[in-house]
């Protein structure tokens, strides 16, 4: 389907998984200073409440992203459809967008999992000031995300769903994303649409 360098395909994933982490890391190494410097019982109870906060949000993303762009393991692999709801919960509880989860319980082929868990961060962009992401199934094998809120719009490059660029020049850690949900669906063999309504916007992967 491509010629992307492999070898800048993962540094950029890799980058992508530390900058959406660094922040929370940042914000626990600041708390811990402070609980380590403050004399003040309030201020330290503040500190203590972001520590365990951005430590719960650093667990939710990794985990999450664990599945998302890893899950390694032989081409059969797969994975428990609940175990990649609980992991999308616990990382969509720190968005602002609400995750409906109507997704039947089956146990599925891994890059199709995977696939489905990149969507929902495709979707994510679509509904940038927050909304509801309503994931179900799409007849036997597809998958199907509803994203209705304020100023919904297409996710950027949805078009690299059609045709991928020829090189990864020029494209960041936050742009690869797309880049690697598409490289999924070509190994599902599926086909990914993207459908603007007003202020829904609905991905159908078949």
């Amino acid at each position: 389907m491509s010629n992307l360098s492999a070898l800048d395909l993962a540094a950029l994933l890799c980058s992508r998984v530390c900058h959406d982490v660094v922040g929370s890391v940042g914000a626990i190494a600041n708390g811990l200073e402070v609980l380590d410097e403050e004399k003040d019982a309030e201020m330290r109870e503040i500190a203590g409440d972001l520590v365990r906060k951005s430590a719960a949000q650093a667990s939710a993303k990794l985990t999450f992203s664990r599945i998302a762009f890893g899950a390694a393991g032989s081409a059969g692999a797969e994975i428990d459809l609940d175990d990649a709801r609980d992991k999308a919960e616990l990382m969509m509880g720190f968005e602002k967008a609400n995750l409906i989860w109507e997704m039947p319980r089956a146990i599925r082929p891994k890059n199709e999992v995977k696939l489905l868990l990149n969507l929902i961060l495709v979707g994510l962009s679509a509904i940038p000031r927050g909304g509801d992401m309503t994931v179900t199934a799409e007849g036997d094998k597809g998958l199907k995300l509803v994203c209705a809120g304020r100023t919904a719009r297409l996710p950027g490059h949805a078009d690299w769903f059609e045709t991928l660029p020829e090189t990864l020049e020029g494209v960041d850690a936050h742009a690869v994303q797309p880049i690697y949900a598409a490289l999924l669906a070509d190994a599902c063999d599926m086909r990914v649409r993207f459908d603007l309504d007003g202020e829904q916007v609905t991905i159908v992967a078949n």
